[in-house]
C-alpha cells in the first residue's frame, strides 16, 4: 500500500480507537458529585481526562511517527467531538454544543502539537527524506 493510501486507512481507525478511549474513561460516569458545602463537581475526576489523554497518545505517537499527523489530527478530534455530543446531548439546556465545541478546539490544538513535537523528535516532519544527522 501506498503513504497516502495507509494514511487513509488509519483515520477510521483512529476514530474509533479515540471513540473507544472515551468510552472506557469517561463514559460509564453521569453523574456530579456534591460536595460538603453544595457545590457540584464533575461528572469526571482529573485522572479520567489524564487516563484518556494518556491512552490517546499511544496511537497519536504511532501515526505521527509514521507522517499519517494530518489523519491523527483530524481523527483524534473528529472521534472525541462526536463521543462528547453523544454523551452530553441529552443536556436539556443545549449548552452541551459549546462543550463540544471546546473539546473540538482542544482537541485540535492539543493533537497538532504532539504530532508536530512526535514528527520532529523522530526526524519525519518534512515529507523529503528524514533528516540526516551527524552530517558536518
Amino acid at each position: 500500500m501506498s503513504r497516502r493510501s495507509l494514511e487513509v486507512a488509519s483515520f477510521p481507525l483512529l476514530f474509533l480507537v479515540s471513540v473507544a478511549a472515551w468510552a472506557a474513561w469517561l463514559g460509564w460516569d453521569q453523574h456530579r458529585d456534591v460536595q460538603p458545602d453544595g457545590s457540584e463537581t464533575g461528572p469526571y475526576g482529573a485522572w479520567q481526562v489524564i487516563g484518556l489523554v494518556l491512552t490517546l497518545s499511544v496511537p497519536l505517537y504511532w501515526a505521527a511517527s509514521r507522517r499519517h499527523g494530518a489523519a491523527a489530527v483530524l481523527a483524534t478530534s473528529a472521534g472525541l467531538a462526536a463521543s462528547a455530543w453523544y454523551d452530553w446531548s441529552d443536556d436539556s439546556s443545549g449548552l452541551y454544543v459549546i462543550g463540544v465545541g471546546m473539546v473540538l478546539a482542544g482537541s485540535l490544538v492539543a493533537t497538532t502539537v504532539f504530532c508536530a513535537l512526535i514528527a520532529s523528535a523522530t526526524g519525519r516532519g518534512h515529507r523529503g527524506r528524514p533528516a540526516q544527522r551527524g552530517r558536518a
